[in-house]
């Protein structure tokens, strides 16, 4: 007795659909798949299309090409997948007691179009998410995208390509507009980022955000946070912004604000709907309907640290649910057990990456932490190629265990940061991390790697070797007047290049010699441009008996706030009043 083919819907044809679709002909070849997609491109590379902005990325169809450059279109799946695709049309309705689906086919530009039923075995829900517009005034005018798809990336190239975009506003500081503004600087605009909150990126902590907002200035990009949209002018096209510190001129906007997860199908059948507004799906990506999954920007997922949903729209989580997704409607059992918000990317020459907790989420949830914060060279610092990379670790005090880690700079984050990601996943403790058999040779990485040497600054707090503050609790004790004794210990040179505000020099080589000049009874805190050297400078400072002595983490390097490259005539002296407070230098 011969059985009929099962019949496989996926509604979505961009990350997590074709994916589930691919997979699923792959185990089950004789599977009649079927993509209904409502836009006409299939499986483009949505997170490509800043570098197509760019012209790094030369044609559209390489953000559609497999690795060997074949184009992923709807001839494409049907030759080579067996997969029948059913682009321009939209899902409508699902009937899940007769389980079909309602799809209306048309190009989208007149009334005309048919509707149909489909059948299915299992239905794939893979819809994806939607850019968030606000509902302000003047957001219809030409010219303000959301470089969601590829469109709106065209919209974009064709106005650099023009030279129609001097002025470019991005309100969000999110990672679609903070990777876009390298783009739209090399074709010679002056971009403005526009971010409600007090930080871009708010999936770092504030002050590694703040180092990639200074980065950002250094190349002529004006950030402005802590600053509200209110409404677009011009007519017929956008001239301007009007936000709550003023009116700023805009040839063009892209609208940064975040992505909505697209479940009106899904709540119209009657489906779960989780507390973020996703989809709620099973470890299994089911469904509250067991012959229903659904998978990638369009479902909630579960922080695997804290056990709560989230909502994280990734292309790298999107298409691994695809595959976990097509492994389970074919009867082979998979999980997937959440993520931990790994991500990264580029603005200018910086790496930015992060996975875990940030320190604001993991006091959140409760935890007692400890931070380090560890700059160094990405490779052997004799090595011509390396450069700098800022890095933060997040701790778990009582368990020792990482929480979280994150990265900037223009030295190799990715690879420290997906370290990370895997030690938290297998519940590794800062001592299991300081140990990992991590690869050596310098034009790679130090012999000591950076993420081993963060976990050492770490463990050296737990263990009472180092006591650190913080650049955001030194710079809170300038601003009310605190006195301390800040004590640069890097040498004559380096101070002539950038100081911090209020502090006192004395190179470490000579501090043994100059200890009669620090007072005993006031807290001194040291660093250096890396504090390295700091860290020292406490050791040689606690054997002298001083007793309130505290280590700045990520010393100069990692100070998020202003500098000053004033030179002072004497910049060995020490105020002859130790009870002075210390003086802050003007920029």
């Amino acid at each position: 007795m011969s059985h009929s083919p099962m019949k496989v819907v996926v509604i979505g044809g961009v990350a997590a659909g074709p994916k589930v679709a691919s997979k699923v002909i792959r185990l089950r070849p004789d599977t009649e798949v079927t993509i209904v997609e409502k836009g006409e491109f299939l499986s483009y590379a949505g997170c490509g299309l800043p570098y197509y902005v760019s012209g790094v990325v030369k044609e559209q169809a390489e953000l559609m090409s497999t690795p060997v450059g074949v184009v992923r279109d709807s001839v494409f799946f049907q030759k080579v997948k067996n997969v029948h695709v059913m682009n321009h049309t939209e899902a409508t309705k699902i009937d899940r007691a007769k389980r079909r689906v309602q799809v209306r086919n048309g190009n989208g530009n007149d009334d005309r179009y048919t509707e149909s039923w489909l059948g299915y075995d299992k239905l794939v829900l893979a819809t994806g998410g939607t850019p968030v517009v606000p509902p302000l005034d003047g957001i219809k005018l030409d010219n303000i995208f959301t470089l969601h798809g590829v469109h709106d990336a065209e919209g974009i190239k064709n106005l650099l390509a023009q030279d129609k975009a001097r002025d470019v506003v991005i309100v969000g500081g999110g990672l679609i507009g903070v990777e876009a503004t390298e783009a739209l600087v090399a074709k010679g605009c002056r971009v403005t980022i526009v971010e409600m909150l007090p930080q871009i990126l708010n999936m770092l902590d504030w002050e590694i955000a703040k180092l990639v907002e200074q980065h950002m200035e250094s190349h002529g990009v004006k950030v402005l946070t802590s600053t509200r949209v209110e409404s677009f002018e011009g007519n017929g096209r956008v001239t301007s912004v009007v936000t709550t510190r003023g009116t700023l001129p805009a040839d063009m906007v892209i609208l940064s604000i975040g992505v909505r997860p697209n479940v009106k199908l899904a709540r119209d059948a009657g489906l779960d709907i989780g507390v973020t507004g996703a989809i709620k799906v099973d470890q299994q990506m089911c469904t509250s309907d067991p012959d229903i999954f659904a998978a990638g920007d369009c479902v909630e997922c579960t922080d695997l640290l804290t056990g709560n949903p989230c909502y994280v729209p990734l292309g790298s989580t999107a298409n691994k649910q695809g595959r976990v997704a097509a492994n389970n409607l074919c009867g082979q059992p998979d999980v997937f057990p959440g993520v931990l918000g790994s991500t990264v990317c580029r603005v200018f020459d910086y790496c930015i990456a992060r996975t875990g907790l940030t320190e604001k989420a993991a006091v959140a949830e409760g935890y007692d932490v400890v931070t380090a914060m560890a700059p160094a060279p990405d490779k052997a610092h004799f090595m011509p190629e390396a450069k700098p990379l800022l890095l933060k670790l997040v701790a778990d005090k009582a368990s020792r265990r990482l929480l979280g880690a994150q990265a900037t700079g223009s030295g190799t984050a990715d690879k420290r940061i997906d370290v990370a990601a895997m030690a938290i996943t297998a519940r590794m403790t800062l001592d299991e991390l300081a140990n990992a058999d991590l690869c050596y040779a310098p034009p790679y990485a130090p012999a000591m790697d950076n993420i081993i040497t963060a976990a050492n600054v770490a463990r050296n707090k737990l263990d009472g070797y180092l006591v650190g503050i913080s650049p955001t609790e030194v710079h809170q004790m300038i601003e009310s007047q605190a006195d301390f004794v800040f004590l640069d210990v890097r040498s004559p040179a380096e101070y002539g290049q950038v100081q911090l505000p209020g502090t006192t020099l004395i190179p470490l080589g000579t501090l043994r010699q100059r200890l009669g000049e620090l007072p005993k009874d006031k807290e001194i805190i040291t660093f250096c441009k890396i504090s390295l050297r700091g860290y020292e400078a406490a050791l040689i400072l606690r054997a002298a008996g001083f007793e309130k002595v505290r280590v700045m983490d990520g010393g100069v390097a990692m100070w998020p706030f202003e500098k000053t490259t004033s030179h002072l005539k004497d910049p060995t002296h020490l105020r002859k009043k130790h009870g002075a407070r210390p003086h802050i230098p003007h920029a």
